[in-house]
């Protein structure tokens, strides 16, 4: 149903209640990966799942936001948005369910609820990979054959009560994440 390759981000969505539903997974999965904090995978990224109208834009803030050696260093990135030796930088989400909120000719505003993974596994890691819950609502635009994000928004939640299960080990988190990878197509 979409025209992407492995690795890659989805494209090609139907222009259907399920292709715009598809299309906010994805992108969701996309904009809360490690690819983010790389400038050239930013690139792409922005580039796939954006409209053309407003890629330049979110482009030029997101870099801001992502290129800045204060922000990187609060979580634990070296300035150029690596992991330090010997740990594993973690930035996921998984998404759980969607929901059309409404679709009308070319547009369409769908919410993604996800569970997200973010930190640093390592011995030494001091922002341990934890887990959240998030919500984001995409507004979607149909532009060049394929659903676009024109804009977005974020908040905490639902969450829902933890479980008593023991924290993985460092180690056993930065094997986890080498040997499943990610997803990079949802739905």
């Amino acid at each position: 149903p979409v025209d992407s390759k492995n690795g890659t981000i989805a494209s090609g969505f139907a222009k259907t209640q399920q292709g715009a539903q598809s299309a906010a997974a994805n992108y969701a999965v996309a904009l809360a990966g490690v690819g983010m904090y790389a400038p050239a995978s930013r690139q792409q990224i922005v580039k796939a799942v954006y409209a053309p109208p407003v890629a330049a834009a979110r482009k030029s803030a997101l870099d801001k936001i992502y290129a800045d050696p204060n922000f990187l260093g609060r979580i634990g990135l070296k300035p150029d948005g690596s992991a330090p030796k010997g740990m594993t930088f973690v930035s996921r989400a998984i998404p759980v369910g969607t929901e059309l909120e409404s679709m009308k000719d070319d547009t369409a505003k769908v919410a993604v609820w996800y569970s997200a993974l973010f930190g640093l596994a390592g011995v030494e890691s001091k922002n341990p990979v934890s887990e959240s819950w998030y919500t984001n609502t995409f507004e979607l635009k149909w532009t060049g054959g394929d659903w676009k994000v024109t804009d977005f928004t974020q908040k905490d939640g639902p969450a829902p009560v933890g479980r008593d299960q023991a924290a993985a080990s460092a180690e056993d988190m930065s094997k986890a994440v080498e040997k499943f990878g990610g997803f990079t197509y949802a739905r």
